[in-house]
């Protein structure tokens, strides 16, 4: 089937206006950071499953690949087309209506294609909480939550997106539609297709549809910001939260002075707290509190702990939110960190992950390394301290070239951190996915048996390696 033939065949299941394959299409060929620019073959908008599964059968008879893409948001380059100008780009966005609430069942059913933040606004409308939250979420799709199996800040007590699925609706890359949308907490019969295809980025089946966890509103959320005098105090103060607040702990991240002071630098409207305190608290720990009793027994909770830490030691200085207005102000603050760091220069960017008790080690013997072999490099380091997850970044020194730098330094500066997230046990890639951008880290820090299941996995379900190849499994 030629190129032409194909293109006609794509423009009668999803009608013409569907099809983009002229003029400017740099926000679908075009990574969310700008890094990489690929060329499609076209770029194609279904507006339902079966559509989906039509383009994915005649794309299969033409042998022809396909990149998922849900808001083009992911930091791994998961969803960008290669430059060959023979791929073709699948955007779900049209797949973006919300097919069921269940109440009583605490589910809803929707497809991949809605805004994580109207999911939000949805659940809150019907009194109930959906907790996943991250930086994107104005633009991010859950279907590329589901595929990258996405984090955020309330892990820690809701997990990551894969713990909020009971169920799915996959199109498989023979353009068949898997239906698993139950909802069922307990179904133990056979494999688990739902957990194979949360994180496989696409390169198993395209996610079109997931029943997602709803949960009751708290009765009240409380949030403070703390000073810490070191990294090994957070992490006591971790213990402590744990131990005082249970459950109710849905949210606890570090941030370094350095990546604060980027926010006084270029987001002067920003009130930081603590930004003066220098060696004092060379770290500030967000941490909050949901309660489902009442907000006068989350705040005598909350203060408790917020005393014990001082007698410990491991606060030096804390200041708790008054008023809901307050609380999305301190977190506004944790979220603008990589606004600031962009606005700062070019940048190399780390997810990753290591037990929360071993952080403090690694993130000294981290910090050696890296100031010993590149003089002048800047540190920002920041993320999710309760679930382990650092966005452990390196800024350009002061001064020099940040293109240079990157061409010149970035696969040394790459080298030196994952080698110390192997010697402390973690993994590269904590909540954004290898996408195409990592696939040699996995090769390099993934065991030879999980690579070989993983192969296996990949050529069942895809034998003509047509969804996504290159993220993920280096092209075999």
């Amino acid at each position: 089937m030629t190129s032409t033939v194909l293109l006609d065949s794509l423009r009668q299941i999803v009608g013409a206006s569907h099809v983009l394959a002229d003029g400017d299409l740099s926000a679908y060929e075009q990574d969310w950071r700008k890094r990489v620019r690929g060329k499609a073959l076209a770029v194609v908008r279904p507006g339902n499953t079966a559509e989906v599964a039509a383009v994915v059968k005649a794309c299969a008879a033409a042998k022809v690949q396909i990149v998922p893409q849900g808001g083009n948001t992911g930091l791994s380059v998961g969803s960008t087309p290669d430059n060959s100008g023979q791929q073709i780009v699948l955007n779900l966005a049209r797949l973006n209506a919300v097919r069921h609430i269940d109440k009583d069942n605490l589910t809803f059913t929707v497809e991949a294609g809605c805004i994580l933040q109207t999911l939000q606004e949805i659940a809150d409308k019907q009194g109930l909480l959906f907790p996943l939250s991250l930086a994107a979420e104005g633009s991010c799709t859950i279907g590329g939550n589901l595929g990258t199996n996405a984090g955020g800040t309330q892990v820690v007590r809701y997990g990551n997106t894969r713990e909020l699925c009971l169920g799915l609706e996959v199109v498989t890359p023979q353009g068949e539609v898997w239906d698993g949308l139950k909802g069922l907490r307990k179904d133990n019969t056979g494999y688990d297709l739902r957990d194979l295809f949360i994180g496989s980025e696409g390169t198993l089946g395209i996610i079109t549809a997931a029943t997602m966890k709803l949960f009751p509103q708290p009765a009240a959320q409380l949030t403070a910001f703390a000073a810490v005098p070191s990294m090994e105090a957070a992490v006591r103060l971790l213990g402590l939260a744990h131990q005082h607040l249970g459950a109710g702990l849905t949210g606890f991240e570090v941030m370094g002075q350095f990546a604060l002071s980027l926010v006084v630098k270029h987001m002067p409207q920003l009130r930081v707290p603590f930004a003066d305190m220098g060696d004092e608290a060379p770290y500030c720990v967000l941490l909050e509190n949901s309660d489902s009793e009442s907000e006068q027994h989350a705040r005598l909770r909350f203060e408790h702990l917020l005393e014990l830490a001082f007698e410990d030691g491991c606060v030096v200085n804390a200041v708790v939110a008054e008023s809901l207005s307050q609380a999305h102000e301190l977190w506004h603050i944790r979220e603008s960190i990589p606004l600031a760091q962009a606005e700062e220069g070019l940048n190399i960017k780390h997810d990753i992950s290591v037990a929360a008790s071993r952080i403090p080690a690694f993130v000294e013997h981290a910090d050696a390394v890296l100031k010993r072999e590149i003089p002048g490099v800047r540190l920002v380091n920041f993320g999710h301290l309760g679930d382990g997850n650092l966005h452990y970044n390196v800024q350009v020194p002061e001064g020099e070239d940040g293109k240079a730098f990157l061409r010149d330094k970035e696969a040394l500066v790459n080298h030196l951190v994952y080698e110390a997230v192997a010697e402390f046990g973690g993994s590269f890639s904590a909540e954004h996915g290898v996408g195409a951008l990592k696939v040699d880290k996995l090769e390099k820090y993934q065991s030879p048996v999980a690579l070989g299941m993983m192969r296996a996995i990949k050529n069942a379900l895809d034998p003509q390696g047509i969804m996504n190849p290159g993220v993920v499994l280096a092209r075999g």
